[in-house]
């Protein structure tokens, strides 16, 4: 599975949402509903299901999904994560 798929089914578990409704150009909050606490959990749920440490300022700065896969890639590949 790669990042993006990951990345759809940890977003679909924490929003309650279809995975088959989140596209690379879905706004958290605008079109999947986030709220500030929601945020923060996916945050943690991405940095538990990559094994990553994310900076939590960067991190809610990202506002689509197709942002947030790249941003976890770019963690993936500086920290030697477990991208697989």
């Amino acid at each position: 599975m790669d990042v993006e798929q990951r990345v759809k089914k940890v977003i679909a578990r924490h929003l309650k949402t279809d995975e088959d409704k989140i596209r690379p150009d879905s706004d958290f909050v605008r079109d999947l509903g986030a709220e500030s606490i929601q945020s923060i959990e996916l945050i943690a749920a991405f940095e538990e299901e990559f094994d990553i440490e994310m900076d939590d300022q960067a991190a809610l700065a990202v506002k689509a999904v197709g942002d947030a896969v790249e941003f976890i890639k770019k963690v993936i590949n500086k920290d030697g994560g477990k991208a697989q």
